[in-house]
């Protein structure tokens, strides 16, 4: 038994640290597969939270609405489907991705994938898909992870609304997986419609300037060590190791550059970008928007499913309300995830100039709880929110929704009702 104390310190985590060394830097190996990972911080800490939202007495827009409809309007009245990185929605929503972890790629993500497709709300594919599991389009094999989502989704969408995007990274690029997926038949009616998108993954919310990591064994892990870096964090006798991939190496003019390949090698497919919550995440937004992305994804310090380090998980990275007052009015179509499960946030960042917003952990909550209908009723119990909350608001449209319509009580990242401040690089722009 010890006889030290250190008030003021984490005493825990030291004495967990000198027991079992680097095994501390991430979360117990033997919950992956089991536990979404994002920071540890309370529910509501962080500044889009803190925000109230604030209808005003005089509604004008409603008096346009109600001469519009000759009656009173009511929150069935909101109009809440939306153009989202060149697709068409039926809400700000979208599925965020949930790459190659073992959560993220097996039953529960292609039940995700079917319940996403009924609801006609776009769906993003994680990276590292394709080097982990393979691209098989069936035959005496089982069908990939990646093509076994795809074709969930597309048994169960609707025409005309949705969308599906695939991400690439680096191990990826080696893997070829947007020329697979391009010149796949399978993929045909999604390049007719206009309904498939490719995302340049430059980074993500859980673990800023590092690549995807997951837990493996022993034999997965000698398969993987051609593609990966596989390493061997969690002690001598353990036989599970750390896969990691690379980040990649970007510059302003490396994206624009890979944006310039994406347009003119996959034509028909939309372009997508998704940053990390960087420091500079304003110029990155704009540099991708002037380089002709349809859509840029931020990620803020709240989001993430996959396996990360700790400190990474609670201390890296932007909050998503600091890189929405960065980015300012938006050069065009900006997507934000970190942290969504309900109407109020949603809004929040809709107000903040996101078009739509993305549900990662707790879309997988969701079904996990109820694998046939656990994301519809979620997804439903948002958007009734979201319907209540603009009308409010006095509004009837996702689009009027403005910075004005929220407060910070201690401050915040804002002025309380100051405009969001212009992007002198695309001034006039719409989202």
């Amino acid at each position: 038994m010890s006889a030290l104390a250190a008030p003021g310190l984490p005493e825990r985590e030291i004495r967990a640290r000198a027991r079992r060394g680097t095994a501390e830097v991430f979360p117990d190996p033997g919950s992956y597969g089991g536990e979404l990972f994002g920071p540890a911080g309370a529910a509501g800490a962080d500044a889009l939270d803190r925000a109230r939202i604030v209808p005003p007495v005089f509604m004008p827009e409603r008096l346009e609405k109600l001469i519009d409809l000759a009656r009173e309007p009511e929150s069935g009245d909101v109009e809440l489907g939306v153009r989202t990185g060149g697709f068409t929605a039926s809400l700000p929503l979208y599925l965020s991705a949930f790459g190659s972890t073992r959560a993220g790629s097996g039953d529960l993500a292609v039940q995700a994938s079917r319940q996403a497709g009924r609801l006609g709300i776009p769906m993003v594919i994680g990276e590292n898909m394709v080097p982990v599991h393979g691209y098989r389009r069936g035959g005496d094999a089982a069908r990939s992870a990646l093509l076994a989502r795809i074709e969930a989704y597309l048994d169960a969408a609707p025409e005309g609304v949705g969308g599906i995007v695939v991400q690439q990274s680096t191990e990826d690029a080696d893997s070829e997986v947007w020329n697979l997926l391009y010149s796949d038949p399978g993929t045909r009616p999604l390049l007719a419609s206009g309904r498939l998108a490719f995302e340049l993954k430059t980074g993500q919310g859980a673990k800023p300037g590092l690549g995807g990591m997951t837990v493996v064994g022993g034999a997965e892990a000698e398969a993987l060590a051609d593609r990966f870096t596989v390493t061997d964090p969690f002690g001598a006798g353990d036989g599970r190791r750390l896969r990691c991939a690379t980040p990649g190496t970007f510059t302003d003019e490396i994206l624009r550059q890979q944006l310039r390949f994406m347009r003119n090698n996959f034509p028909k497919a939309r372009t997508w970008v998704k940053f990390h919550p960087g420091r500079d995440i304003a110029h990155a937004a704009r540099t991708a928007w002037a380089a002709g992305a349809d859509a840029v994804t931020v990620d803020g310090a709240e989001g993430g499913t996959g396996w990360a380090p700790r400190v990474f998980l609670d201390q890296v990275g932007l909050p998503l309300a600091e890189c929405l007052r960065r980015i300012g009015r938006p050069g065009g179509c900006l997507l934000a995830s970190g942290g969504m499960w309900e109407g109020g946030r949603a809004l929040r960042a809709l107000a903040l100039g996101a078009t739509a917003v993305g549900l990662g952990r707790a879309a997988l909550v969701a079904v996990d709880e109820d694998p046939e209908h656990g994301l519809v009723r979620l997804v439903e119990s948002i958007a009734l929110e979201l319907r209540l909350l603009v009308s409010a608001l006095g509004k009837y449209e996702v689009a009027a929704l403005s910075p004005e319509d929220l407060w910070w009580p201690d401050g915040g990242p804002f002025d309380a009702g100051a405009p969001l401040p212009a992007d002198p690089a695309s001034a006039g722009a719409t989202p």
